[in-house]
Order: C-alpha cells, then structure tokens, then sequence
C-alpha cells in the first residue's frame, strides 16, 4: 500500500503545477491571476497572451493527468484499478488547488482530458466532440465544458471502456466536480456578463 499511497502524492504534486501562472509569469511578465477572469487555465492564458502561451499551457495540463492515468499503474502492475483513479483524481484536485499559487488553479478540464485519453480515449473523443460543438455554437468555453463534463458518463457507457462501474462513478463525480467548479462562470452567464471566446488586444505588460 506504502507505494500506491505515494503515487498518489506524486501525482497530487504533479498536478498542482502551475502551467499557466508560470508560462505567463516566466515567459510573457503577466501575472494572469491578476487580469481577465484571473482563472490559471488555458482560456484565460489564450484570451491575454494569444495561442503562444495557451498551446503549451494546454499541453503542459493534458500532460499532468495523462502521466498519473497511464504510466503510474505500469509501476505496480496487479493493484486494484481504483488506484488509477486515485492518481487521475489527485492530478486534477492538484490542478485546481495548486499549494504553489495559493491553492487556486484552473477548472481542471483540460487536466481531466489527459486523465481519460489515458483511460476512456472513445468517450473522452464524444465529449470533445461536444465540447466543440457547444462552443462552435455558443462562443462560451464554458458552456462547452460543462455540457462535456456531463455528457462524459454517458459517453462512458455507450463505448464501454475497461473500468466498468467504477471508471463510470468517477466520470460522473467529475461531472458534478467540473459543474461545481464552473458555479461563477454559470453566475456571469446568467446574467449575460460570461465573457465569450475570442482573443483580447494583448495585455501591455506582455513580453513581446
């Protein structure tokens, strides 16, 4: 149990790091908890520093959940699968509570997207499918997201991926997760004020 245990801390670890605080800080001089929506997310990262700084921070954020989701069980080969969900969970809880910028982070989509392109590829495919669509459609990121989030249990057990029940009940705790997480966001849309999907002038404390 002794190793599970510490995988488990390892990929907590690994997913608070803080690609978009550290990308934006580093590479471009802004501090993005402190301008736009002030989320350390991708959306955030694209609408102030443009595709420079998203792309590698979305890169970065799928990576920190699919190295706890597919390599971490390759080191204890027979444990019980619910430790594969452990680590996929903690990647996504050090996400969006980062002890590195004050246990504040990002929404943990794009974390979750590396989690089930380790362990449902099929049904992490529909969801992207839909959240393409939402936000082709809409212009909210937002909304795009959440409609993934939910519609991923579904999707779940239409393709049949191995994991069963279990794999179902965390896609589905991670729904309500990524719902909860949107709460502000569902706030602004509701009263018309959610900021829609499209590039800001850049910001002018931005490296050039």
């Amino acid at each position: 149990m002794t190793v599970p245990f510490a995988l488990t801390v390892l990929a907590y670890a690994l997913g608070t790091i803080p690609s978009s605080y550290w990308v934006g800080k580093f590479v471009f001089g802004v501090d993005l908890r402190t301008v736009g929506s002030g989320n350390l997310g991708a959306t955030n990262a694209f609408r102030i520093l443009g595709a420079r700084a998203a792309v590698p921070v979305t890169a970065l954020d799928v990576l920190k959940g699919w190295v706890p989701a597919a390599i971490f069980p390759l080191l204890i080969p027979g444990a019980p699968y619910g430790w594969t969900l452990a680590f996929g969970g903690a990647a996504i809880l050090g996400h969006v509570f980062s002890f590195w910028v004050g246990f504040r982070g990002g929404k943990g989509v794009a974390t979750s997207t590396g989690v089930f392109l380790a362990l449902a590829p099929g049904a992490l495919f529909v969801a992207v499918a839909v959240w393409s669509a939402a936000v082709l459609a809409t212009g909210y990121v937002s909304v795009g997201s959440i409609l993934a989030a939910v519609i991923l249990p579904a999707a779940i057990a239409l393709t049949r991926p191995p994991g069963g029940a279990a794999l179902l009940g965390f896609a589905s705790g991670l729904g309500a997760f990524v719902v909860w997480a949107h709460r502000s966001n569902i706030g602004r849309l509701m009263r018309g004020e959610e900021p829609r999907f499209r590039r800001h002038e850049p910001h002018e404390g931005a490296a050039k």
